[in-house]
C-alpha cells in the first residue's frame, strides 16, 4: 500500500468505492445510498480526534449485503483511520464456527482488491498488513480467550444469534477501550425474537428513543443506528418479495424480509390448509399386504400422548397420504407399557401392511426398539433433536401448505393441529405448543411419518416379495450368499446390493 493517499482516504466513500473489488464481479464496490448515508455519519469525529458514535449498528431486511457491508467498514477502519497495529475482530455468534461470515468475506475482498495483493498474509483465523502490522482476527465464541484485547473495530453479525449467556459477555469484552482514540463496535443484523435477541433488542430500544437526525437514522449518546424496513439494494426488487412471501413462513417473512420484530412463536399452519389437505371420503386403512407404510412415533411414558401414524407415498398423485394413527393416554398413577401398546401395535402393523420404516426417538424407546428390531421391524433412530425437528416440521409445513398431504376427518387431528405453533430459535424451528395440557403428540408422530414417506419419493418404488420367498430368506441368506432385508432381497455376492425382480426370485428358489 506505499504511496497511497490516506488523507483521500480518511473518506469511507471514496475508500470503497476506490479501493475495494467486489469478489463475485472484479469491480469495484458501489454503496447504496442508504450505505453513504451511514458511514457519513458513523465517522464523524469529535475535535479531539475520536469517533463520535464508538457504538453502530445497521440493519436492513435479509439480502440488503449487510455482511458484505461490513467486511468494508472493518477494512477501512484498519487500513484508513486506525494507524499502525491496530486490531480488529470478527466475531461468531452461537451458532458459528471461529470464521464468521464477515471474516470470509474479508479474506474475498482482500484477494480481489489489487490495492492489498502484496501487503496482506492471510492464514485460517487471521489477517496481517505487512505494511502497518495491523490485524483482523477472526474470534470464537469464547469471551475468555478475547480477554485482553485492545481492539480497533469489532465486528458482531446477525446480533439477534447471540443469545447464550457465552455471546453477553463477549460482547461486554468487546467494548470500545477508551485508550485508543479510534475504537468502535459495530453490529450488522436484521430484526430479532421480541424477549429473546435481549442484546440486540436493548440495542435497538436505546437507537429509537434517540433522535431521527436522518430518515431511518437515530443517533443516542455513542450509538448511532441505521434500522430500515425499506428495500435498498437495486436486487431486492419487489417481485423477489413476493417470491419470499410464498416461500417463507409468516413470521419468518416479518423477521427476514420487512425486517420486523417477531415472536419466536406463530400458529405452526393456517387450519384452513389443513382443511384443504382432509379428503371427506378417505378412510383409515385396516389392511392392505401391498401397501408400503412409513411410522412414526412420538412416546411417552407417564405425561404427554403417545401417538404412533402410519403414512404412504402415493406415486400416482405424488402425494403422502394418511394410513391409520393411533394414540394412548399415560397418567403419573398408570404409566404405559410400551410392550402392551406401542409394541403390539407396531407388530399388528407390520401384519397388515409392509412397514419400510419406524422413525422413534431413541431417549424413551430404545429397548423397545432393540425388541421390534429383533422381531424383523426395521427401526431407524431419529432424536427430537432441534436440528432433526425443524427438518420433520418444515417438510411437514411445507407437504400441508402445498396440499401434498392427503388425510382422512379426524376431530382429534384437527383439535391438535389448531394447538401447535411453531416455535422459532437461531438453530431452526420446531412444533411446539403453549399449554402444557394441549395434545399435539399426533402432530410430531405425523411430522415423522410424512418424512419418512417423503424421502422414499426420491427412491425406487420397493417390489413386493413373494410370500415364499420370505419363507425361504433364511435359507437364501445362508446357501446362495444373498441376504433379505424388509421386503427385499438384494445379490450380495461382488457388494452391489441389487434387487432382485420377482421372476429372478422365484428361479432363484427353484435353483436356477
Amino acid at each position: 500500500m506505499i504511496g497511497i493517499d490516506l488523507e483521500r482516504w480518511r473518506d469511507p466513500v471514496s475508500f470503497i468505492e476506490s479501493g475495494l473489488h467486489n469478489p463475485e464481479t472484479q469491480q469495484l464496490f458501489v454503496l447504496t445510498e442508504a450505505e453513504k448515508l451511514f458511514v457519513r455519519y458513523a465517522f464523524k469525529l469529535t475535535p479531539d480526534g475520536r469517533l463520535q458514535y464508538p457504538e453502530l449498528l445497521f440493519s436492513g431486511p435479509k439480502k440488503s449485503g449487510k455482511t458484505a457491508f461490513g467486511a468494508m467498514l472493518i477494512i477501512y477502519v484498519i487500513v484508513a483511520l486506525g494507524g499502525r497495529y491496530a486490531e480488529g475482530y470478527c466475531a461468531a455468534n452461537d451458532f458459528e464456527q471461529s470464521q464468521g461470515r464477515v471474516f470470509q468475506a474479508i479474506c474475498r475482498i482482500l484477494h480481489a482488491s489489487p490495492l492489498f495483493a502484496d501487503d496482506v498474509a492471510i492464514t485460517a483465523n487471521k489477517i496481517t498488513f505487512a505494511s502497518t502490522g495491523s490485524t483482523i482476527t477472526a474470534l470464537a465464541n469464547d469471551y475468555t480467550g478475547s480477554a485482553g484485547a485492545n481492539p480497533t473495530i469489532t465486528v458482531f453479525d446477525e446480533l439477534w444469534g447471540y443469545q447464550s449467556e457465552r455471546s453477553n459477555r463477549l460482547f461486554d469484552e468487546m467494548v470500545p477501550p477508551p485508550t485508543r482514540k479510534i475504537a468502535v463496535r459495530l453490529t450488522v443484523t436484521y430484526a430479532g425474537y421480541t424477549g429473546e435477541s435481549t442484546l440486540l433488542e436493548g440495542l435497538y430500544n436505546r437507537g429509537k428513543a434517540g433522535e431521527e437526525v436522518a430518515p431511518d437514522l437515530y443517533a443516542s449518546g455513542p450509538l448511532l443506528m441505521f434500522w430500515t424496513q425499506k428495500f435498498t439494494a437495486p436486487w431486492q426488487t419487489e417481485d423477489w418479495r413476493g417470491q419470499m412471501r410464498e416461500q417463507l413462513r409468516p413470521n419468518a417473512y416479518l423477521r427476514l424480509i420487512e425486517n420486523q420484530w417477531v415472536s419466536s412463536e406463530t400458529s405452526f399452519i393456517e387450519l384452513a390448509w389443513w382443511d384443504a389437505c382432509v379428503d371427506p371420503k378417505a378412510r383409515p386403512v385396516l389392511e392392505d399386504r401391498n401397501l408400503y407404510v412409513y411410522v412414526g412415533i412420538d412416546a411417552s411414558v407417564k405425561h404427554d400422548a403417545t401417538a404412533i401414524v402410519a403414512c404412504s407415498y402415493d406415486r400416482q398423485t405424488k402425494a403422502v397420504r394418511l394410513v391409520t394413527h393411533r394414540t394412548f393416554q399415560p397418567s403419573p398413577d398408570d404409566p404405559l407399557d410400551f410392550e402392551n401398546t406401542i409394541e403390539a401395535t407396531i407388530l399388528d402393523l407390520a401384519r397388515r401392511f409392509r412397514v419400510h420404516e419406524v422413525r422413534f426417538d431413541p431417549y424413551q424407546m430404545q429397548a423397545s426398539a432393540q425388541r421390534l428390531t429383533a422381531r424383523g421391524i426395521p427401526m431407524v433412530e431419529y432424536p427430537q433433536t432441534v436440528g432433526g425437528l425443524t427438518e420433520a416440521s418444515n417438510n411437514l409445513y411445507e407437504l400441508i401448505k402445498g396440499r401434498n398431504l392427503v388425510v382422512y376427518p379426524d376431530d382429534d387431528m384437527r383439535l391438535a393441529i389448531s394447538r401447535a405453533v411453531a416455535v422459532e430459535s437461531a438453530r431452526g424451528w420446531k412444533i411446539s405448543k403453549t399449554v402444557q395440557t394441549h395434545k399435539i403428540d399426533i402432530v410430531i408422530a405425523l411430522g415423522l411419518a410424512a418424512l419418512g414417506a417423503v424421502g422414499a419419493a426420491a427412491k425406487k418404488p420397493p417390489m413386493i416379495v413373494d410370500p415364499s420367498v420370505l419363507q425361504r430368506s433364511a435359507m437364501i441368506r445362508r446357501d446362495r450368499g444373498f441376504g433379505f432385508d424388509h421386503g427385499y432381497i438384494y445379490d450380495h455376492g461382488g457388494g452391489h446390493g441389487v434387487e432382485l425382480n420377482m421372476l429372478q426370485q422365484r428361479a432363484l428358489l427353484r435353483g436356477r
